[in-house]
């Protein structure tokens, strides 16, 4: 080991002491933009722990492996959504505003984080080898559906919403409408030859996945 990087792992083994999940985060950040530019296989802890300016060794202290790692950068998407869209407070709402804002939510969520797309298309394509060792992923998503199912009944009981739609197939209509429209963004303005990314075309859609979910949910008038 260098001079250099002797020094550069003593300032580690100190601001490690100092705040660990200061260390932490930064290597989950370095992560993300690594695995989503190169994908898991051509990904490089090299590039990683470069990117978090910290030493190899000490990127393996807090996660043993790749594998490890790419698993602790989808789970913190699924935490990020999940106690985002808690702190999303429905029950502060009527049910039609509540619903008006989880489409908001999703919307706007995958909209400004498209390195999730690509993270969670990748871990799809390895059939999830990754997610189904995860316990934090089991344990941060029952309250997240346990808030949309509330606001299911809620609207039930006061008339607004129909009967026989669950959590699971409310949330997974709203994200599989806005999760293919900004992940094939490409392949379809190319198809029907037209900029679907275009802040026009971004409203219309937006507009179109409101009332698609309205149309879904509400109560015959």
């Amino acid at each position: 080991m260098s001079v250099s990087e002797q020094a550069l792992e003593k300032t580690e083994l100190r601001t490690r002491k100092r705040n660990p999940d200061i260390s932490r985060e930064r290597i989950l950040a370095a992560a993300t933009e690594e695995f989503a530019t190169m994908g898991f296989g051509d990904a490089r802890v090299d590039e990683i722990a470069r990117r978090a300016g910290i030493n190899k060794r000490m990127l393996y202290h807090y996660f043993g492996n790749k594998d490890e790692l790419f698993q602790a950068v989808l789970e913190s998407i699924y935490e990020t959504i999940c106690k985002s869209g808690q702190s999303l407070d429905l029950d502060s709402f009527g049910p039609r505003q509540g619903l008006t804002n989880l489409v908001d939510f999703v919307w706007n969520y995958y909209l400004d984080n498209p390195q999730s797309i690509t993270l969670l298309n990748t871990e799809n394509l390895h059939n999830a080898r990754h997610l189904r060792f995860s316990e934090k992923t089991r344990t941060v998503h029952p309250p997240f559906e346990s808030m949309i199912a509330k606001l299911l009944e809620r609207g039930v009981a006061a008339g607004d919403f129909r009967p026989g739609v669950s959590a699971v197939a409310l949330y997974i209509t709203i994200v599989g409408m806005v999760y293919y429209y900004l992940s094939n963004n490409a392949t379809l303005s190319v198809f029907f030859g037209r900029d679907l990314r275009a802040p026009d075309a971004l409203k219309h859609w937006h507009r179109h996945v409101h009332e698609t979910v309205e149309r879904l949910v509400l109560a015959a008038p």
